[in-house]
């Protein structure tokens, strides 16, 4: 990945990711289901209790290429935390350019560097591209298991709410 770089977000970022949050979406088809705020993200982000943190791939005249979005969890079968990724994205025009293995590569780094267990994410099942690309950096499904949600009315009715 000549040329390119990965940083750290800053706060002054916000604006940026919450753009590149958007065209992940609409990759996704999901962009209708996008509600984020800019305030609600710079909370979220950077706020007093942080929630997850963010690393920029920029070209070499400083254009973003595309975003790692991550937070820790925690495995108690390891007894250690991990790295969740929650987004992943490269913007079209910069993709096979080995952004998104050097996006990974930083993730697994930190996971590595911070004691982690693991580093885990989530795929959408249609998108072949993705998952090719994954599985050629060695990582696999996890059988067996299954995702589960609750939002909305749902999370609020088990809340009481």
């Amino acid at each position: 990945m000549p040329g390119f770089r990965i940083r750290e977000a800053v706060e002054a970022d916000v604006p940026l990711v919450a753009g590149l949050i958007r065209e992940l979406a609409e990759y996704e088809r999901l962009l209708d289901h996008v509600t984020l705020t800019e305030a609600g993200l710079r909370d979220a982000l950077f706020g007093e209790r942080r929630y997850a943190e963010v690393v920029v791939a920029e070209d070499p005249e400083g254009e973003p290429a595309g975003f790692a979005l991550f937070f820790h969890n925690f495995s108690t079968f390891l007894g250690r935390p991990g790295i969740y990724l929650e987004d992943l994205f490269v913007r079209p025009r910069f993709r096979g350019a080995g952004i998104g293995r050097a996006l990974l590569a930083h993730l697994a780094a930190l996971a590595v560097e911070r004691g982690c267990g693991r580093l885990e994410w989530a795929v959408l099942d249609w998108n072949e591209a993705a998952i090719g690309f994954y599985r050629r950096l060695g990582a696999r499904p996890t059988s067996g298991w299954s995702v589960y949600r609750l939002d909305g009315a749902a999370l609020r009715g088990l809340a009481g709410r």
